[in-house]
């Protein structure tokens, strides 16, 4: 009852923002949820005089539920499907998110840039826009404002994306018998899930390709998306190793492992097995329905903490590091699939 009594009012307030944001996402997908929320969350908090009685349940909000979403996400996961028809993908999604972490690391060191705005820039360029950004964030120990800047940043590049990608395609020769080039193409160099689908949905359009090129975009997207497992482990490793060489002698793995990781590779499993035991893989959406929910949820929390004038102050080396790992990622998997003969 504690629990309810000290959280309910700040958990209500980002359902409050979340539901509305969830629909306008749905209508507008280019834009999507998660970010709709996040503005509206620091724009309501302008408004707000007193937060103390909302604190903890935002708080709760953005850091646990963010979790829940991550795990949730694992049931939209058949690593049977992935493992078949990713391999193909493969070499280029490690080749793409080898160069954004390194881009993001050289610069993080160039620039001066804080560490794990660094850190969410590159791995949520590299892997799957918020997605990626929501899991490393616990892991990292990231502050809401943190997050809230590399979301803003993933998102301008997705919008950019999603808008020139298909043109780019065309202006380069893409197969427009076949939605397989360009849909390797916007599955491993566009972030985020709703760009990777309005990019190959405009595409398919264009060359009355139906779904093709959507089917193959997603399945790509989803590949690089287990990408989260070994990249929260490492990053849990690495804090662990760092702290304790500041002398904070208090601090193990134990204590940072990415527990939440390892639920998402349940859900994952668990999709995997009922799929081959012949369950439909709709049974799986409202769950993945809600993982998206979920998340929207907690970007209305990460809005909620987050200082909109400091963010435009401080905003704008993160997103020359979003432009050059975007640039990075776009010309090595156009240099990939030109090398295995994809384009």
């Amino acid at each position: 009852m504690n629990f309810v009594s000290k959280n309910w009012k700040g958990i209500l307030l980002c359902f409050c923002i979340a539901l509305p944001s969830w629909i306008l996402g749905r209508q507008f997908p280019i834009v999507g949820g998660p970010v709709i929320a996040i503005l509206a969350g620091m724009v309501l908090t302008l408004l707000i005089k007193d937060k103390s009685n909302l604190e903890s349940g935002i708080k709760y909000t953005s850091k646990k539920i963010l979790q829940y979403a991550v795990i949730l996400l694992g049931f939209g996961l058949n690593l049977q499907v992935i493992l078949q028809t990713g391999k193909q993908s493969l070499p280029i999604i490690l080749s793409t998110i080898t160069i954004s972490l390194v881009i993001a690391y050289v610069l993080h060191k160039a620039m001066h840039i804080p560490g794990k705005i660094s850190t969410l820039v590159g791995v949520g360029s590299s892997i799957c826009g918020g997605s990626a950004i929501a899991a490393t964030a616990p892991v990292i120990d990231a502050d809401d404002e943190e997050v809230a800047q590399a979301i803003s940043v993933i998102f301008f590049f997705n919008v950019l994306a999603a808008v020139l990608f298909p043109t780019l395609g065309g202006i380069l020769g893409f197969a427009t018998d076949s939605g397989e080039a360009f849909g390797v193409f916007a599955g491993t160099a566009v972030n985020d899930t709703s760009s990777v689908t309005a990019a190959a949905s405009t595409w398919d359009s264009l060359h009355g390709l139906g779904s093709a090129t959507l089917n193959k975009a997603v399945t790509v997207k989803l590949t690089r998306t287990l990408a989260i497992i070994p990249i929260t482990l490492v990053l849990a490793f690495l804090r662990t190793r760092r702290e304790k060489g500041e002398g904070n002698g208090k601090v193990s793995m134990k204590q940072i492992f990415p527990f939440f990781i390892l639920f998402f590779i349940g859900a994952s499993v668990i999709t995997t097995v009922a799929s081959a035991a012949g369950v439909p893989v709709e049974m799986f959406n409202p769950l993945k329905e809600l993982s998206k929910f979920f998340i929207i949820m907690a970007m209305a929390a990460v809005g909620l903490n987050t200082n909109i004038v400091k963010l435009v102050k401080t905003g704008g080396k993160p997103i020359l590091m979003g432009m050059a790992c975007w640039i990075g990622i776009t010309a090595v998997s156009l240099g990939m699939q030109h090398v295995l003969g994809i384009w």
